[in-house]
């Protein structure tokens, strides 16, 4: 690995470089006034880390199992859409370094390829599938055919984004990603992706999506719960994992932190079902604070794409080698034999 991109920091800062200041704004904004976005970070320096000392551990294991599949670490690959803007290559870079390192990615319903496209640049990799509730209920159900006849192994049903959120960086700049960079699974100018999310999601409730989700076999997760009765309408709808998530504070601005909302959404799950989290999160620790506080897995965004920007597919693997040591490193330290074992003793609220 290149000194300059030895740490997640360097890759952050390299990527950022790579991109125009619209792009640049597009990635890294968030919505209104960007309190969401702050609180998101910033929650992860109000919980601190409690080590068990001398426990005779070897190496720990980051392997863990999600929604019926096997991962070699507790990490998915987020889907970002307009995923070309970044790199030439895209998802379809993403995928085949997600695969690599042995975890799953997740193929945007906005993205620059379409889903086959996907499948055939990294045909051994675990897939997941994004999908919106927005539109037509045709419209829905002709791309969860095509993700079912295509074998992906899970679907992420993105719930929060009815309409696009009130992103003003884009305002201010007159940002809206070409069709090119989002039209890879709509390429027609009948139903283009804009289309389909101009027409919004408003009219879905979760009994409709739970209608439609029947009509496809595999697992879905519910992904933008931000509140325990949310939880229990999705789990009702037939969600077999709860993804909590403010949607990275791109959506609706002055959410409370997503890692604050998951111990309570957590608990009142239970062993009902498996949590994905994202929000924030830019360090190994984080990853650990998070699986401790209820997640079964981190899903990457940003993180994702400061690679993808810097170096391609080989930057989107360093970001996921690094976070591998230091998830591995903060596990040894704090004196847990692996990312099965983390639980709420594992850390403590400074504010407490």
């Amino acid at each position: 690995m290149s000194r300059d991109l030895a740490t997640l920091p360097q890759i952050t800062a390299a990527g950022l470089a790579a991109l125009t200041p619209e792009v640049r704004d597009f990635l890294e904004g968030g919505a209104g006034r960007e309190r969401t976005l702050a609180r998101n970070t910033a929650a992860f320096d109000d919980w601190q880390l409690r080590p068990r000392l001398m426990r005779g551990l070897g190496e720990p294991s980051l392997a863990t199992r999600f929604m019926g599949v096997d991962l070699d670490l507790p990490l998915l690959a987020g889907p970002l859409g307009a995923d070309r803007l970044f790199h030439p290559d895209g998802q379809q870079a993403v995928a085949r370094a997600a695969a690599t390192a042995g975890i799953a990615s997740m193929a945007p319903e906005a993205g620059s390829f379409s889903l086959e496209d996907l499948c055939a640049a990294a045909p051994a990799a675990v897939r997941f599938g994004q999908l919106h509730p927005t539109g037509s209920r045709d419209s829905f159900l002709r791309m969860l055919g095509r993700f079912e006849d295509a074998g992906f192994d899970a679907i992420v049903v993105t719930c929060d984004c009815p309409v696009a959120g009130w992103r003003e960086r884009n305002r201010r700049n007159g940002f809206i990603p070409p069709q090119e960079v989002v039209g890879g699974n709509y390429p027609n100018d009948s139903e283009t992706f804009q289309n389909l999310f101009s027409a919004g999601g408003t009219g879905w409730d979760w009994v409709t999506l739970g209608r439609a989700m029947r009509h496809t076999s595999l697992p879905w997760l519910a992904k933008g719960i931000m509140t325990e009765p949310d939880a229990q309408a999705a789990l009702d709808a037939g969600a077999a994992a709860i993804g909590v998530s403010n949607h990275g504070g791109r959506q609706l601005d002055d959410l409370p932190a997503a890692l604050n909302a998951l111990p309570a959404i957590a608990a009142a799950v239970g062993d009902h079902a498996q949590i994905s989290f994202d929000g924030g999160v830019r360090r190994g620790s984080d990853v650990v604070k998070a699986l401790a506080l209820g997640a079964d897995v981190v899903i990457l965004g940003r993180l994702i794409f400061h690679g993808l920007a810097a170096a391609g597919e080989s930057g989107v693997l360093a970001v996921l080698e690094l976070l591998r040591e230091e998830i591995s490193t903060t596990l040894t330290l704090l004196g847990h034999g692996g990312v099965a074992d983390l639980d709420e003793q594992a850390v403590e609220n400074r504010g407490v």
